[in-house]
């Protein structure tokens, strides 16, 4: 059995093991195709029937080395890297429903996830119920139907920061025999593994903290591999039924565990080609090596700069389970590494939505940017920007209020980002 290693050390070495006289990096495989001798070497391609590659819409040497180290963090059996986060999203809820399908998703998640279940999936035949992660088990239970065939949630909320109570999530789905599938962007394997606490499958927007330096887009798919899919009978007939489009093949008998991954890889990825490039799986991966250093940084930042804010009398309220007057600091005291979330931070101003302008208009040091979680510091108004689409009640629902303020902490010298925040709140 191999020596299972800590994360920091997954970080760096996992992934990519080279032989004698292969580069020490991991190389950028830049080419769409790949070489045989014979015709029945890509004929048994084709089939699934070896292994290999020959065509990189489908698989890439490099971005499979990236995949492997992910899966290698978050403690699962197989990955598959996508082009994008909410292609990740997409990816696994379409894996396993069609039309027809209904899913059960936490209200309070990213806003472009919400706009994706909400109104492109059900453009599908999907539909979706959204329900309040706070809710009891109970009152979650009864948004199920004969015919869901997910469950979904963020560990840390994007940008409410709710804290998902995983296991309860996980007890609610497996219940009615569904899967629990775990968005864990923003804490990362480094301070969550959702595998532990039940959950089934986890997704990433790798354009976050994997990645850290705002280089590329990207997303991930990981299968803990823990999910009995054929324990639930014709119910995920696309895992447990023949594929006639490889001639029959029945993906949980041939791949075992691996299933849920290869059929998204030889099936998904052929029909919608959703796949990132081989240079974006390498800055991904240089990212990746930095990972834990940096979200130990972030989450110093943010401690930080949450108790400054928290004491600060131009502010409302801070949402930050790091604090511990915060609601769901004891959620992030049970499943979060030393009770670490993130580096993202939202608050609210008491002068409202006219303070929140003047506020971020004032900054030096943190810019106006959608982007979230890298490594420089960023802000946005969510109800202006990545959840403007949203009705009031909708708004209310994700936890986004008219003043909400996401501020993404960076990895800049703490001292110097409170100094930036103490003259914007001047002129607030």
């Amino acid at each position: 059995m191999e020596k299972e290693y800590r994360q920091e050390t997954k970080c760096i070495q996992s992934g990519w093991t080279p032989k004698r006289g292969e580069p020490r990096i991991l190389p950028i495989v830049q080419s769409t195709t790949f070489k045989y001798d014979t015709t029945d070497e890509m004929g048994k391609l084709f089939d699934l029937e070896a292994d290999g590659y020959f065509y990189s819409r489908v698989q890439n040497p490099t971005s499979d080395a990236v995949a492997a180290k992910i899966a290698d963090l978050e403690g699962g059996v197989a990955a598959v890297l996508t082009s994008s986060g909410q292609a990740a999203n997409f990816y696994a809820i379409a894996n396993i429903c069609e039309a027809g399908d209904h899913i059960v998703a936490a209200s309070t998640i990213y806003g472009g996830t919400y706009n994706l279940f909400g109104v492109t999936l059900k453009k599908f035949g999907i539909d979706c119920t959204f329900v309040d992660a706070d809710a009891d088990e109970e009152t979650i239970a009864a948004a199920f139907k004969s015919n869901t065939k997910v469950m979904f949630a963020e560990t840390i909320a994007n940008p409410a920061l709710v804290v998902l109570d995983i296991e309860k999530f996980a007890k609610i789905a497996h219940a009615h025999q569904v899967p629990l599938i775990v968005d864990n962007t923003f804490a990362t394997p480094i301070n969550c593994r959702p595998f532990a606490w039940g959950a089934d499958i986890v997704v990433h927007s790798t354009t976050k903290y994997m990645d850290g330096h705002a280089m590329q887009i990207g997303g991930a798919i990981v299968d803990s591999g823990n999910f009995e899919w054929e324990a639930c009978g014709d119910k995920y007939h696309g895992l447990t039924q023949p594929d006639e489009s490889y001639h029959g093949i029945i993906y949980t008998k041939k791949f075992g565990k691996k299933a849920y991954i290869t059929k998204a890889t030889v099936q998904l990825m052929r029909d919608l080609g959703a796949v990132p490039s081989p240079l974006n799986c390498f800055l991904l991966n240089v990212g990746l090596e930095s990972l834990a250093l940096r979200v130990e940084r972030h989450c110093y930042n943010a401690g930080r700069i949450a108790e400054y804010l928290n004491r600060h009398e131009k502010v409302s309220h801070v949402n930050y389970a790091g604090l511990p007057t915060d609601k769901y600091y004891p959620l992030a005291q049970k499943y979060m590494t030393e009770g670490r979330t993130c580096g993202v931070i939202s608050f609210e101003l008491k002068g409202g939505r006219e303070a929140a302008v003047r506020f971020m208009d004032s900054l030096k040091l943190a810019a106006i940017v959608t982007h979230v979680a890298d490594a420089r510091t960023g802000v946005l108004h969510p109800a202006s920007h990545t959840h403007r689409q949203m009705n009031d009640q909708q708004l209310k629902e994700a936890g986004v209020s008219a003043g909400l303020i996401r501020y993404s902490v960076g990895i800049e010298n703490v001292e110097d980002l409170l100094e930036d925040l103490a003259q914007a709140l001047d002129k607030a």
